[in-house]
This record gives C-alpha cells, sequence and structure tokens, in this order.
C-alpha cells in the first residue's frame, strides 16, 4: 500500500529563507564553525549549529552543550522554549523541583524534555570525564540565569 503524501504538498512560502544569492537551500554549520556567542549557565557552556545568529532559522535552535569533568550549571530556566536534549556522551542529572529536591539521570543515547519556564540544573556526574549533549531549544536559546543554590543542598551531588 503506498502512503498518501497528499498531504505533504508545499502550500507555504518559503522565501523568507533565502540566501544573498537568490536561492532557498541549506544552510550547513561546519564542524568548527559552530556559533560560541550563545548564552550559558555556568557549567553548561552552549555552542549552535543552527541559530538565528548565523543561518536563516528564526523560530528553532540547535547546539551543543558541554560540561567539563564533575562541573554543573547555576540555576536557570529557558524562557517559553520547549527543550529537547540526547546525551551524546557521559553521565547527565537534571535537578529540578521547588527546592531542587528533584533529579532525573541520564545517559548516553538517553533523550530528554524539559519544560518551558521549568527552573532546573544541569550536571555532569562524572568527575573524571566531559558530558556532551545536542540541544534544541524553540523558538531560540533562552537562558534565564538564577539565584543559585550550594552545592551542598543538592540531594547526592557531593557524594555521586
Amino acid at each position: 500500500m503506498e502512503p498518501d503524501l497528499s498531504k505533504y504538498q508545499l502550500e507555504g512560502d518559503n522565501s523568507m529563507y533565502r540566501l544573498p544569492s537568490g536561492i532557498v537551500a541549506p544552510v550547513v554549520t561546519r564542524g568548527g564553525f559552530e556559533n560560541p556567542d550563545t548564552a550559558d549557565s555556568g557549567g553548561a557552556i552552549r555552542i549552535s549549529g543552527v541559530s538565528i545568529q548565523h543561518t536563516p532559522a528564526t523560530r528553532l535552535w540547535f547546539g551543543k552543550v558541554t560540561n567539563e569533568p564533575g562541573y554543573r550549571s547555576v540555576t536557570h530556566h529557558h524562557g517559553e522554549a520547549e527543550t529537547g536534549g540526547y546525551v551524546l556522551s557521559g553521565r547527565a542529572r537534571i535537578y529540578f523541583g521547588e527546592k531542587f529536591e528533584d533529579y532525573v539521570d541520564m545517559e548516553e543515547g538517553d533523550w530528554v524534555f524539559v519544560p518551558p519556564f521549568m527552573p532546573h540544573i544541569e550536571c555532569n556526574l562524572d568527575r573524571t570525564k566531559p558530558l556532551t549533549w545536542m540541544t534544541t531549544r524553540t523558538p531560540e536559546n533562552i537562558v534565564v540565569n538564577l539565584a543559585d543554590v550550594p552545592d551542598e543542598d543538592l540531594r547526592d551531588w557531593l557524594d555521586r
């Protein structure tokens, strides 16, 4: 049985994505040429591969986030942005909840969705290896840093 592709017919105008050459085409950001001018949150360093800063994208941020061994981000949220993440390598923890008393742990191959306006802390559980994840956010890489909490207030952080 053939799939019905009729619902995928072009019905919009993508001319706003025209490149300086006048054509609408995929835009490649080569490895090593990602945009480092993006908001971060302390120990979570972000670079963008697809963003409004260096591609025609207007409603998408897609980048790589790294945490050095043992480091964690400061307390933050991402405003109205929905966030999706994928752990490329390492072991991650995200603290959340009223007093950051809850957490979820992830490892290589795990996916995560972080709802808008949810304060959280992103951590690298490993004391010797970096943590790297791919992150996508819509509409943009919104980072609102908040008053931080001390390490000793994070359950199971110091004795991980």
